[in-house]
């Protein structure tokens, strides 16, 4: 009972003393907030209402009344970056760095900034130069991303797997799949150049990076295939099933040619058909139906196409079925049903794309690279519309 009652006498002390404490806040905050020039408020208004241009007009009214605030001069140079309007935000970062009295934290800060200005500008080599310049300050590993972005773009792909590597052991997370993907321009390169040894040698670091990379397979298959290894080859593109059932798509074409060329076309097409069992595609249907077409007839490959449509209902499918129908249609039926099948295809050709899962980029061929946000493996192997059908 004596210890509530002291309970009970200590919670007026203990409001008093919150309320002491509010005091001294609340007046050191309006008194800072005196010392902010009214223009910062003014420019941080027409931020949050969404109108930049206002907030640099504001912003630059503050840098020409005192040009000694370093903020309002790394505000107004992020402003124009974000705008495009890199020049302005150049200049902004050089004149901060020219500043004798700038501290070395800000020097850094104003240094890094104008690297991205140079990067936003598209002006590499500058921004590789400033880059370099800071790989061992505070930050050593925001310019080390910026270089590995820089090496990626100007496709020096050596440079970049250092570069990941160099991030790694800096403790930036692990950049094996990219690192992997880096091999992989290089083997292509090398495949492209007719060194196909070469390649494989790229292709199994690229294996020893990320073990289940779908393209070094593939393109394992390719080097293969160079060296007049048809068998290999085959063996190979077939260990693409193990890895991922959807990408088997983009790798059946290479896959019937080869078992057409070894004589086993029939072997082929039986194959082909057990991928569609386990993951339907529309490219891999496209492969299937030319094949069946050619060894079984124009029958074969239209049944073919009705029970992939009963089991995966999309209009890539039923344009492919009209175009079935129009080989062995009736002369009195034939102009309806191309009516059909070019207002069809007409609409598919819209649906027909891949899209990045990242930032939804669409494009009409397979990237391993999106185009729009640069990221690795971000494509599903399947085309939007048949996703929209699974989802």
């Amino acid at each position: 009972m004596e210890l509530e009652l002291w309970w009970l006498l200590g919670i007026p002390v203990f409001f008093g003393l919150g309320w002491v404490a509010a005091r001294v806040d609340i007046r050191q905050l309006v008194s800072e907030s005196r010392t902010l020039p009214r223009g910062y408020f003014k420019g941080l208004n027409f931020l949050l209402n969404e109108q930049p241009d206002k907030a640099i007009d504001a912003f630059i009214e503050i840098v020409r009344m005192d040009p000694e605030s370093a903020d309002m001069h790394f505000a107004l140079g992020n402003l124009f970056r974000r705008r495009g309007e890199t020049e302005r935000a150049i200049r902004v970062h050089q004149n901060l760095l020219a500043r004798p009295d700038l501290p070395l934290e800000q020097k850094e800060h104003a240094q890094y900034e104008l690297g991205m200005d140079y990067l936003k500008a598209g002006l590499l080599d500058r921004a590789e130069e400033t880059f370099n310049a800071m790989l061992q300050g505070q930050y050593a590993v925001q310019a080390r991303k910026a270089l590995l972005e820089i090496f990626q773009r100007e496709k020096e792909w050596q440079r970049a797997i250092e570069a990941a590597l160099a991030l790694q052991e800096a403790g930036a997370g692990s950049r094996q799949k990219e690192i992997a993907q880096f091999y992989c321009e290089l083997a292509q390169d090398a495949l492209v150049h007719l060194h196909p040894q070469d390649a494989l040698v790229l292709l199994e670091k690229s294996l020893q990076a990320d073990r289940v990379n779908v393209r070094a397979t593939m393109l394992i298959g390719d080097a293969q295939l160079a060296q007049g290894d048809v068998e290999a080859a085959l063996l190979t593109w077939r260990r693409v099933e193990q890895i991922s059932v959807p990408h088997t798509a983009l790798v059946a074409q290479r896959m019937m040619d080869g078992y057409s060329k070894v004589g086993r076309a029939q072997e082929g097409v039986n194959l082909l058909k057990s991928y569609l069992e386990q993951a339907s595609s529309i490219d891999l249907i496209e492969v299937v139906y030319k094949a069946v077409l050619e060894l079984d007839g124009v029958g074969a490959a239209k049944q073919l196409v009705v029970d992939e449509l009963r089991r995966t209902p999309t209009l890539l499918g039923l344009d492919k079925l009209l175009e079935a129908r129009l080989m062995d249609a009736p002369v009195t039926v034939v102009s309806e049903l191309s009516m059909v099948k070019n207002l069809v295809h007409g609409y598919t050709q819209k649906l027909a794309r891949y899209q990045c899962s990242h930032c939804g980029f669409k494009a009409r061929q397979f990237y391993w690279q999106c185009p729009g946000c640069s990221r690795w493996e971000t494509y599903p192997p399947r085309r939007t519309e048949e996703l929209n059908v699974m989802n």
